[in-house]
């Protein structure tokens, strides 16, 4: 908190029962870990001080297991963005941004240090995706693999002189993988003449001894990801979603056998594979992560017609991997952080490899959580999670705070948030709602897809059915009730401030959320955002500004902290500045909190605790009396919820 800024190191977690160790002290932000093939050390990516040198990008370093000092291993001046083992131990497959025109690593080089000792800040560019999340994309550069040699430091890019680069948005090293022999590398990469965000994603294999590139999986109907090889290196495991049929296409475990063509995995077609895929170590299933009405798991599809079966029930998976037959998991739940454990292959209940945060749990007094479901939009059920403050008793009256989720296509649930903590945000006695409406992940197909063309309708629908839930029941002060939302969940509290007649809530908090839908057109989503909306401004103005909370600015009268971030590339400050500007301008109380420093998140951790203050401050002062802490341990509610 002091120094305003958080650290990462790597730690080791025996799988047999050893204490965790911590590997490495020195670096600031050390990640990426990988085992070398033959278990001898470890690679991971950092910034540091070496020999008299600062690292002025990312690098690639080794150390051994038995700790000591890391080794950088390269010297590629744009950096290393992601990386690879190949399996001989002796290379490293990894993900940079060059320019692509230019020849060799000393090239690149002199490049690089022409670029950063330019004196001029502007960023000029001629590309159609340029920017993403919080920073411009590299002026005039790819996304290129290329090979170190780790005993030379020789630096091949496999790309050079070729049209392929990897997605723009796509610097982790999910979205390629090598061969177990190491002859073959598979990537995704956008097909079209002009790579643009939202595209769907072709499959392709370089052939790294005679540098040949073969098309796998390029189908204009189908988005593929995540390739994956088999134990035999004759098959791959691939993401793939039909986009032909909607954008908001769930997508699939599929299998990929090169010179046979492709084909989806199971017959479950309403989960959607979340992130990374593994194989079993015999080769006859795939694990994948995917959601599940608010909890998302560990399951394993088997390459035959079968159903997949829950391999680790969550909480919410955060991340996995498979090695030697025993696979580990990182996985919370809304009363505790991520706890990692391993299991084998054969058998047994996992067993966990930490314990990091116990201690610190023990004197952190939470209340409970539920789930509840309440009859929203088009007659659906509709899930929603309750979290209750420390030392909650029914016989009283509670304030109800709705804390509305982003995406839209994601979903609140079993897990423990830190940048919206339901436990912290229930901390001075309210009761908060987390409503999964129309349009959230993990509930199908069909739910997700149906907010398309008509936001703010369905989702409005459902919050207000859980806001009716939560006033009918005896614990609850219908005077006190407020809603705060971030990101998507911003826009639908800057929709409800112009729909929902003024007093039926308090006070609104709208965090990074959309206000004006042509103003967002600067954002780096823009090419997905019309399809949503299921027009374009330029086409079909007036059906976009039926979903347009500034459309409906002279109805808005309830209090509204507003909350944006400059760097915010998501949804632009334009937008938060706009909301509040208009507010202030109707003679509406409003509060503005702006981070010349923040992105769509709010990150550093003096802003959290500044974020946290200003959001508790302005609900209890509308809606909620002052609530002091419960005591250090946690003790039983003098009444069930």
């Amino acid at each position: 908190m002091e120094a305003n800024q958080g650290t990462t190191s790597l730690w080791l977690l025996p799988t047999a029962k050893t204490a965790p160790r911590r590997l490495t002290h020195c670096g600031e932000k050390d990640g990426q870990p990988a085992w070398s093939p033959r278990g001898d050390c470890i690679a991971f990516v950092a910034r540091r001080g070496q020999q008299g040198r600062k690292d002025e990008t990312a690098q690639l370093y080794l150390i051994s297991p038995d700790g000591g000092e890391a080794e950088r291993k390269s010297r590629f001046a744009p950096g290393i963005e992601s990386f690879k083992w190949l399996p001989d131990g002796r290379r490293i497959v990894f993900a940079a941004w060059v320019w692509p025109e230019l020849k060799g690593a000393a090239a690149q080089a002199r490049r690089h240090r022409q670029f950063t000792e330019r004196k001029e800040s502007g960023h000029a560019t001629g590309e159609a995706f340029h920017r993403h999340w919080d920073r411009n994309l590299p002026m005039g550069r790819v996304l290129h693999l290329l090979l170190l040699d780790l005993r030379s430091g020789r630096v091949t890019d496999l790309f050079e002189g070729t049209r392929y680069e990897l997605p723009r948005n796509g610097t982790g090293n999910a979205v390629y993988d090598l061969s177990p022999d190491g002859r073959h590398l598979a990537f995704v990469h956008d097909p079209a003449p002009v790579p643009l965000a939202g595209n769907r994603l072709a499959l392709v294999e370089l052939d790294l001894r005679r540098g040949r590139f073969t098309s796998l999986a390029d189908d204009p109907a189908w988005d593929f990801g995540a390739p994956r090889y088999g134990p035999d290196g004759r098959r791959i495991a691939v993401t793939a979603a039909h986009v032909g049929r909607k954008h908001t296409a769930l997508a699939w475990p599929a299998l990929v056998v090169p010179g046979q063509g492709w084909r989806v995995l199971g017959q479950e077609r309403e989960r959607a594979v979340d992130g990374a895929l593994r194989w079993a170590a015999d080769g006859s299933a795939i694990l994948y992560a995917a959601e599940a009405r608010g909890r998302c798991h560990l399951w394993r599809q088997p390459l035959a017609d079968a159903e997949a079966s829950v391999a680790f029930e969550g909480g919410w998976v955060q991340g996995f991997d498979a090695a030697a037959g025993t696979v580990v998991v990182a996985a919370d739940r809304a009363v505790h952080p991520v706890r990692v454990h391993a299991w084998r292959g054969g058998g047994g209940a996992p067993q966990r490899l930490e314990r990091f945060n116990d201690v610190l749990l023990e004197r952190v007094d939470f209340g409970a959580v539920r789930e509840v479901a309440v009859t929203g939009a088009l007659g659906d059920a509709v899930q929603m999670w309750l979290t209750f403050p420390s030392g909650f008793d029914a016989t009283k009256k509670h304030p109800l705070m709705q804390v509305i989720h982003g995406g839209p296509y994601t979903a609140a649930g079993d897990t423990f948030g830190y940048r919206w903590n339901t436990h912290l945000l229930a901390s001075r006695g309210h009761v908060v709602a987390q409503v999964n409406y129309h349009g959230s992940s993990g509930f199908g197909f069909a739910f997700r897809d149906s907010i398309v063309g008509r936001q703010g309708e369905l989702e409005l629908q459902d919050i207000e059915a859980g806001s009716d839930w939560l006033l009918a029941q005896r614990w609850a002060d219908p005077a006190r009730l407020s809603a705060a939302g971030g990101s998507y969940g911003g826009f639908l509290v800057a929709w409800m401030n112009g729909h929902v007649p003024t007093g039926r809530y308090r006070a609104y908090v709208c965090h990074a959320g959309v206000f004006d839908r042509v103003a967002s057109f600067s954002a780096d989503s823009y090419p997905m955002r019309p399809k949503d909306l299921a027009a374009r401004y330029w086409e079909d103005l007036p059906r976009v500004l039926a979903q347009n909370p500034a459309t409906f600015a002279a109805r808005m009268d309830t209090p509204t902290l507003v909350i944006h971030g400059a760097l915010d590339y998501r949804v632009p400050d334009c937008n938060g500045l706009a909301c509040y500007n208009t507010l202030k301008a109707r003679g509406v109380p409003a509060r503005l909190l702006w981070f010349p420093d923040e992105n769509h998140w709010v990150l550093k951790p003096r802003n959290s605790k500044q974020w946290y203050g200003e959001v508790l401050d302005w609900i209890e002062a509308r809606a909620g009396p002052v609530r002091r802490a419960a005591g250090r341990r946690a003790r039983r509610s003098p009444a069930t919820p």
